[in-house]
């Protein structure tokens, strides 16, 4: 059993919707402030996305990317930054011609998904290893954009977390990893509850955390009502965890969340309840392997 639990907040994400949350973080100073107050309620990590302030959308734009990471930094906070590479990645096949792009379609050169990494250098940024159906779109991450941007990710000096969402991505993982596309100890996602992707169910965990590499670290997130339950799985289970409105926005059934803090103090208090403790940013370095940037 792990000494000290990782809590990674995921403050915003790209698929819930304004109006499905009044407090969603869309501005950079909401985002900031959603970060901080995740920190003070017992999150290491912040995972970020960034949206256009005006609709809300998902963005890739890299001056809300520096906007929001120079808040952080400036703010005295000692978060670990977490920046998403998984946009850009989408494609929609045209009724009648599924060769060509449909609206909806976000598909990008993988050195410009990684751009905000190699500018703003954050301490982690995700990798998705995922190819897989998303409603009617497919999401693609080829081995061989992987291999592009995972070296613009190790030159900016950033540690990659590997995003599984299914046990093919592990075993694509362990691949880039014996090739030496990815450096050893790796860091891993396990993402629970995705459709088509890993079932959210204790087993379901188990079986994916034995097919991870020796000495790696890892944590699992569970999307919508099973969030928690995931933190206790993956507690359990040997882990560190995830939560954020990224993932879902109840704090229970039936009932929005106030926001990200009381999200995190949920797990927070989940953790101690079963018997751990909360790793502070400080400890996260440490047993990330990362250098102490105070």
């Amino acid at each position: 059993m792990q000494s000290k639990v990782i809590i990674t907040a995921a403050v915003t994400g790209n698929i819930v919707k304004p109006e499905q949350h009044p407090e969603l973080p869309i501005t950079p100073g909401q985002i900031i402030q959603a970060v901080l107050d995740s920190e003070e309620a017992g999150a290491a990590i912040a995972h970020i996305h960034v949206r256009d302030p005006k609709t809300g959308s998902p963005s890739m734009d890299l001056g809300l990317y520096r906007e929001v990471v120079d808040g952080i930094r400036t703010s005295g906070s000692k978060i670990l930054i977490n920046l998403t590479t998984g946009p850009g990645g989408r494609f929609v096949p045209t009724p009648g011609n599924p060769r060509v792009a449909d609206a909806g379609s976000t598909l990008m050169p993988p050195e410009a998904r990684v751009a905000h990494i190699a500018e703003l250098k954050p301490d982690i940024c995700t990798l998705d290893l995922n190819t897989m159906y998303s409603g009617n779109s497919v999401v693609i991450n080829t081995p061989d954009n992987l291999r592009v941007m995972a070296g613009i990710i190790r030159e900016a000096g950033v540690l990659p977390e590997l995003e599984c969402f299914d046990s093919g991505d592990l075993h694509l993982a362990r691949d880039l990893l014996e090739e030496g596309t990815l450096d050893s100890p790796p860091l891993f996602q396990l993402v629970m509850g995705a459709k088509y992707g890993f079932n959210a169910a204790p087993e379901t965990l188990l079986y994916a955390r034995n097919l991870l590499p020796e000495a790696a670290n890892w944590a699992a997130f569970g999307i919508g009502r099973m969030e928690f339950p995931v933190v206790a799985a993956a507690y359990i289970a040997g882990g560190h965890v995830r939560v954020g409105m990224e993932d879902n926005i109840y704090i229970s059934r039936g009932r929005l969340t106030k926001g990200n803090g009381e999200l995190v103090a949920k797990a927070k208090q989940l953790v101690t309840m079963l018997g751990g403790s909360v790793a502070t940013p400080d400890d996260a370095r440490q047993i990330l392997g990362l250098a102490n940037t105070a």
